[in-house]
């Protein structure tokens, strides 16, 4: 017996409006178990994907792997997890993805999911608690939803996710200020970028997910760089350290050394950490660096390493997933 997908279309009032222009009306994708029951209430997982994906993304045929359907049929089929749903929803912008946040360069896309999407969800669907999981960029937008949201989630699954700024983002900027200098800045460099006939090219990386990050950590109304501040000058690339503090304010990490902040996160009945050894972006020292602060408040979390680097590990949801669901079931 196989689960199923449900995909919805919504329109999103709090999306509307928004600086980058982007869409709207937006998919929702559902996950429902094998022999789901409309009758019997599920832990439900939140799922938000990494830097250039969307909830569908999650759902794509990989015949080198298993998309998460026919993963979570599998886990379930042989009593590994207890059933669950899963809601996918596309949070997709026009710098490249998402960090769940609210932000007025991009949108007020943490409120479109607690607001909108979270609503929607239990309105339709048998809702018992609420988890959150993701990889990389949803890896960091899982566990700062968590911690800014442990009311909502019980549960949280950070898969590789953005941590220790210091390490994963700065490298990035002098491929990226080379960029937006040749493009005559970051907006022209946007355009060109979006005017490519191929977005994937290897040279747009860097100063892609720079721009991305810059736009959520250090939004300014006021910047004439499509509204964002940066934390090196555009001309001269000395550092700016009043902007870069700014992006620190948001580093999981940080977050963690306050007491207050970590203590609310006492109410999760599960938290998971893990990332690769071999992580390109050094996300496993940020992994190990968020856990020591986690555990040094007296929180209990289940924290992992194996042998592999960023890409391609999203095997590991066969660890975090039955994980988070038996939480959340009990």
């Amino acid at each position: 017996m196989n689960g199923s997908i449900v995909v919805h279309e919504l329109d999103s009032r709090v999306l509307a409006g928004n600086p980058l222009g982007d869409p709207t009306r937006r998919e929702l994708w559902i996950y429902l178990p094998p022999g789901f029951d409309p009758a019997r209430r599920y832990p439900t997982l939140l799922a938000v994907v990494g830097f250039t994906g969307t909830g569908a993304s999650l759902f794509n045929r990989d015949p080198l792997g298993e998309d998460l359907r026919r993963r979570l049929d599998r886990l379930i089929e042989a009593g590994i997890c207890p059933p669950l749903l899963v809601a996918a929803p596309d949070c997709f912008t026009r710098v490249g993805g998402n960090q769940y946040m609210n932000s007025t360069a991009t949108g007020r896309y943490q409120d479109y999911l607690l607001e909108e999407i979270l609503p929607f969800v239990e309105n339709h669907y048998p809702v018992l608690r609420w988890g959150v999981f993701g990889k990389s960029s949803g890896g960091y937008g899982a566990m700062v939803l968590a911690m800014g949201h442990p009311d909502i989630f019980q549960a949280v699954a950070d898969h590789s996710g953005d941590a220790n700024f210091e390490l994963c983002y700065l490298p990035d900027f002098p491929a990226a200020l080379d960029a937006w200098r040749e493009a005559g800045g970051p907006g022209p460099w946007l355009a060109r970028f979006w005017s490519d006939a191929n977005q994937h090219r290897s040279k747009h990386a860097k100063p892609l997910n720079a721009l991305a990050m810059a736009a959520h950590y250090s939004p300014n109304p006021a910047s004439p760089h499509l509204g964002i501040d940066f934390p090196f000058d555009l001309e001269t690339g000395e550092f700016r350290p009043e902007v870069w503090s700014r992006w620190q304010a948001w580093d999981p990490v940080r977050m963690a050394a306050d007491a207050a902040q970590a203590a609310r996160l006492r109410s999760l009945r599960h938290i998971y950490i893990d990332c690769g050894i071999r992580d390109e972006y050094a996300l496993h020292w940020g992994a190990r660096a968020l856990t020591a602060r986690l555990r040094g408040h007296g929180l209990t979390v289940d924290h992992e390493e194996f042998d592999d680097g960023h890409m391609s590990v999203s095997y590991r949801y066969d660890v975090s997933l039955p994980r988070l669901a038996r939480a959340l079931s009990g």
